[in-house]
């Protein structure tokens, strides 16, 4: 079984370690490419920083700080703490020494001349995502979705800023006019991204951010349309349920593009293939199957059941639903 998900940060990054428990119970080879969002990249302090990427990376290595769902576990400040002595960095944002290590070694790698799918491929063979998983080497691959500089900024009333100011200092309260993908139209897919949406048998969206996660990596030229041409059946999993984001503030970014907060809304907003959307199945969570009705038809292949990611063997119950889902839409 060969799958591809489109992966935010937290949200998608629980998901995937779920499908990747399920997986690890299911006899006969398995490859997993996980493409990352890189729309929240930025540099601070010199070095340049992936949310979402290391996000995915420490909590499929086992390193994730779990009440947090994202940075790293066991993490100080200290670094930090003294950069604000010189008057630097953002207080808002507080990068962790661990975390640091990270990017200080994405930076150096970059500097020699590596394109970011290498420097991933560099920095996650650390983290062995393949054993974590219980999976052979070689399963699971996480790559960015373009090696391109893309950064997402926000339009507000007063001002544009970059979107982690937006997310984190704001919490989203500051309402969004807009999004603006900066370097977006001059973007490719990074190595191996398009070849990972042909040669697969089942595309996942998880129940990430449909406008600045999935979104972002749907606006990168060439990806959207490797989507729509793939022969794999293409399943999203609603991060709205029962009219609240899964996790973050997804509705806020919803109501910024005009979009309400609801699972058929965000089915709709994907779009159906054979309406030239991108979707074959979508699931919704129970609470919201009243809503399926409006979804189905000859091609609409839409399920609703418990999507809570409550913890790794209800993600890994889900994944194995949502992949059962993706088989009933062949």
């Amino acid at each position: 079984m060969r799958i591809t998900v489109l992966s935010g940060g937290v949200g998608g990054a629980r998901f995937t370690r779920g499908l990747l428990a399920h997986l690890a119970t299911v006899p006969g080879d398995h490859e997993v490419t996980v493409v990352a969002n890189t729309g929240d990249d930025m540099w601070l302090h010199g070095v340049r920083i992936c949310p979402d990427l290391d996000t995915l990376m420490y909590t499929l290595g086992g390193a994730v700080h779990e009440g947090q769902g994202w940075g790293r576990d066991g993490e100080s400040t200290r670094v930090a703490q003294d950069l604000a002595g010189y008057g630097l960095g953002w207080d808002f944002f507080t990068l962790g020494d661990l975390d640091l290590a990270t990017h200080l070694a994405r930076t150096e790698l970059l500097r020699r001349g590596l394109g970011l799918a290498e420097v991933t491929r560099r920095l996650a063979a650390r983290w062995d995502l393949d054993r974590h998983a219980g999976l052979p080497q070689g399963s699971v691959r996480l790559l960015p979705a373009t090696e391109s500089e893309v950064e997402t900024h926000v339009v507000t009333e007063e001002g544009t800023i970059h979107f982690e100011e937006w997310w984190v200092r704001h919490r989203a309260a500051l309402p969004a006019l807009g999004f603006e993908q900066v370097g977006v139209a001059q973007a490719r897919p990074a190595p191996g991204v398009l070849e990972a949406l042909g040669g697969c048998g089942v595309v996942m969206l998880p129940p990430s951010n449909p406008v600045v996660s999935i979104g972002t990596i749907l606006g990168i030229p060439g990806i959207r349309d490797a989507v729509r041409a793939t022969s794999a059946r293409v399943v999203g999993i609603s991060p709205i349920v029962g009219g609240a984001p899964v996790r973050g503030m997804a509705d806020a970014c919803l109501r910024a593009i005009g979009v309400e907060a609801t699972a058929s809304a965000v089915a709709r907003h994907y779009g159906w293939r054979d309406e030239g959307g991108i979707l074959d199945a979508w699931a919704l969570d129970a609470v919201d199957a009243s809503q399926a009705r409006g979804l189905r038809g000859p091609s609409h292949h839409v399920a609703s059941f418990d999507t809570m990611m409550v913890d790794v063997s209800a993600t890994a119950r889900i994944a194995q639903r949502t992949l059962t889902l993706a088989k009933e839409s062949a």
